[in-house]
C-alpha cells in the first residue's frame, strides 16, 4: 500500500510539473536578464543633454566630426551588450501643425525584433527664450508700486531682517510686474505720499504700498503728534486713505497695524521685547484700519476685539501651487498660520478674500492668508502667519491677486529644437 501512495504522489507531482511547463510564458531576453531598456534609453539621453553632448551635436550638419564624438559617448554610456539606434528629427509648425523631419541617424547594429525607444526635446544652446511679464493695470490704469524702505523705522515679527532688506528683496521680486516701482526712504518721504502728493513719480490712485516692517507701520512725526492721544486713530485714516485712492496696502506678516514705528519720534519707546522706536497699538490697530476701509464715519474710538488666532500648520490651494510653477515663486508650501483674520470680517466690513491656503480643519472660520477687497474699493493683503516672514508669500498673494500675464518667446519656432529619439536593443535577444 505504500509504494501504491508513493507512485500516486510521483505521478501527481510529474503531472504538476508538464503542465506548468507547457504553458508558463517566459520573459523576452531583456526583462529576463534585468534591464528595462525604455528607462536606460531615456537616462542615457537625458544625461547627455545635461553634460552639453546632445545639444552640440544634433543641431550640427550630419557631416561633422562631433557626430563621432556623440557616438563614442553613446557606446561609453551603455552596457557592452546593449546596441542602439538614434535619430534626429526637426520641427517645424504650419498653421499650428507639427511636422517632423528626419535630420540624421546613427547606429552600431542591427537591433532586431525585441527593442525600445523613449525620446527628448532639446533646445538649442545658441537660442535664449525670454520672458515678458505684463505690466499690473496695462497701459491705460497704469499701478505704482510704492515700498516702505524707511531709515527711520524699526520693524517687528520680522526676525533675521530689517525692514529696508526686505524692502530690496521685494523691489527685486516684483518691480518687473510693475509700470513705477518706488522705494519711500524716511517716514518724511511717506508723508507726501499719504497726502496725495506726485512728487515721486508714479500714480496714486489705484497703487500698492507695501509695509515691510511686519507688524509695525511707519508714522511720519506729524501724524505721530496728531494722533497722540490714540494711535488706532492714525489706522484708522490709513484704512481711509486706502480706501480712497483705491489701494492694495499689503501686510507682510503678522498681526497688521500693530504697532507704529518711528524712532526719532519715540527714541524712549520700546514694545515689550525691548525694541526701542515703536509704541504699541495692539488690536485696535487692525479694527480701526478696516472701520477706515469701510468709511465708517466717525471715527468711533479703540475697539480691543481680537479678530485672529493660532491655526497651526497650513497648506497653499492647489490653484496657488499652480500660480507658484508660472511665477518661478516657489515659498514652502506648508506654512505655520500664528494670526489668521477671522472669517467675520468679511461681513463687518463689505470685504471679499482672494485666499491663499487651504482652511486648517480646527479653524475653519479663520483665514491664513488673502487679498481683502472692499466692494466699494481699496483693498488689505494681510499675510497672517508667523515670524520668521518669508516675502516670498507675500509676492505670491499680490500676483495671485492681480494675475499679469508672462509672455514667454515660442519654444516651437523653426531651428531652436528637435527631437531626439533612442531605440535600444539587447544582443542575444529574439
Amino acid at each position: 500500500m505504500r509504494t501504491v501512495e508513493v507512485l500516486f504522489v510521483i505521478i501527481i507531482l510529474l503531472s504538476a510539473f508538464l503542465i506548468t511547463t507547457y504553458f508558463a510564458v517566459l520573459p523576452s531576453p531583456n526583462q529576463a536578464f534585468g534591464t528595462n531598456l525604455r528607462e536606460l534609453s531615456q537616462s542615457t539621453l537625458e544625461t547627455l543633454d545635461a553634460q552639453g553632448v546632445l545639444s552640440a551635436t544634433v543641431f550640427e550638419d550630419p557631416t561633422d566630426p562631433a557626430w563621432g564624438d556623440l557616438q563614442r559617448a553613446l557606446s561609453a554610456s551603455l552596457p557592452p551588450n546593449i546596441v542602439y539606434n538614434l535619430n534626429v528629427y526637426n520641427l517645424s509648425t504650419t498653421g499650428g501643425v507639427v511636422t517632423y523631419h528626419l535630420e540624421n541617424s546613427i547606429s552600431d547594429a542591427n537591433l532586431g525584433t525585441d527593442s525600445d525607444a523613449s525620446s527628448l526635446l532639446v533646445t538649442s544652446p545658441d537660442v535664449t527664450f525670454t520672458q515678458d511679464p505684463q505690466k499690473v493695470g496695462g497701459t491705460d490704469t497704469p499701478v505704482t508700486l510704492y515700498i516702505l524702505n524707511c531709515s527711520d523705522a524699526n520693524g517687528w515679527w520680522i526676525t533675521g531682517y530689517t525692514g529696508q532688506s526686505l524692502a530690496a528683496d521685494l523691489y527685486d521680486l516684483l518691480s518687473q510686474y510693475f509700470e513705477t516701482t518706488v522705494l519711500i526712504n524716511s517716514t518724511a518721504e511717506f508723508q507726501p505720499l499719504l497726502e496725495n502728493s506726485d512728487s515721486f513719480g508714479g500714480t496714486i490712485q489705484n497703487a500698492v504700498v507695501i509695509n515691510t516692517f511686519g507688524e509695525a507701520v511707519p508714522i511720519p512725526e506729524d501724524y505721530a503728534d496728531l494722533y497722540s492721544g490714540d494711535y488706532a486713530e492714525y489706522c484708522y485714516f490709513l484704512g481711509q486713505t486706502v480706501n480712497t485712492y483705491n489701494w492694495t496696502w499689503v501686510s507682510i506678516v503678522g498681526y497688521p497695524f500693530y504697532y507704529v514705528t518711528n524712532v526719532d519720534y519715540f527714541t524712549g519707546t520700546h514694545n515689550n521685547y525691548g525694541i526701542y522706536g515703536m509704541s504699541a497699538v495692539d488690536k485696535p490697530g487692525a479694527n480701526a484700519f478696516l472701520q477706515g476701509l469701510e468709511n465708517e464715519t466717525p471715527y468711533v474710538g479703540p475697539d480691543s476685539a481680537g479678530i485672529t488666532a493660532e491655526v497651526g500648520v497650513v497648506d497653499f490651494t492647489s490653484y496657488v501651487l499652480e500660480r507658484c510653477n508660472y511665477y518661478g515663486i516657489y515659498p514652502a508650501p506648508y506654512q505655520t498660520s500664528s494670526r489668521a483674520l477671522s472669517q467675520s470680517i468679511l461681513t463687518d466690513y463689505d470685504l471679499v478674500a482672494n485666499e491663499l491656503f487651504v482652511r486648517s480643519a480646527s479653524y475653519p472660520n479663520h483665514i491664513p492668508a488673502a487679498t481683502y477687497r472692499h466692494v466699494e474699493g481699496g483693498a488689505l493683503t494681510a499675510i497672517g502667519l508667523t515670524r520668521i516672514p518669508d516675502i516670498r508669500v507675500a509676492a505670491l498673494g499680490l500676483l495671485v491677486y492681480y494675475n499679469p500675464t508672462i509672455y514667454r518667446a515660442a519654444f516651437e519656432a523653426s531651428g531652436t529644437s528637435v527631437l531626439v529619439t533612442l531605440q535600444l536593443g539587447q544582443q542575444g535577444g529574439t
